[in-house]
């Protein structure tokens, strides 16, 4: 049986409603925005693959610039999904992978991608639909 989520009202202790994606002082909104981002679930897929250096994992994840990579990085790592491991090597060499958590995120991001790659003839014929039904229609030739 599902029990319908509270929402609440005003004066309520926001404490009480952290775990609640729909309250907007959810803590875990800033995850999600984090891992449901573009260059996020992207990073997050390609290192399903196994670990990357920086450099490999920016030319996986074709189009992310390296600032952009840093930064999502460095969000994922602070939420507990990624690990950011630096050898004892001349040159120094980092290495990222999934953490347990990551890995299982990864997992249904990547049944996501999956079933959009499968359906993506579908999207492109309701792409068309779409902008084929806003387009405006022609004008009548004057006389």
């Amino acid at each position: 049986m599902s029990v319908p989520s509270p929402t609440p009202s005003d004066g309520d202790d926001t404490a009480q409603w952290a775990a609640n994606v729909f309250f907007r002082a959810c803590a875990s909104r800033p995850v999600l925005e984090h891992i449901a981002s573009k260059w996020g679930a992207l990073a997050l897929a390609a290192l399903r693959e196994g670990p990357y250096r920086f450099n490999a994992l920016r030319r996986r994840v074709d189009g992310v610039s390296e600032k952009m990579l840093s930064q999502t990085l460095h969000a994922l790592e602070r939420d507990g999904m990624v690990n950011r491991h630096e050898h004892s090597a001349i040159p120094p060499r980092v290495e990222y992978s999934l953490t347990p958590l990551g890995a299982q995120v990864a997992d249904r991001l990547i049944d996501v991608i999956e079933l959009l790659e499968s359906a993506l003839p579908q999207v492109t014929v309701a792409q068309q639909r779409y902008d084929a039904a806003r387009q405006p229609a022609p004008s009548e030739p004057s006389e």
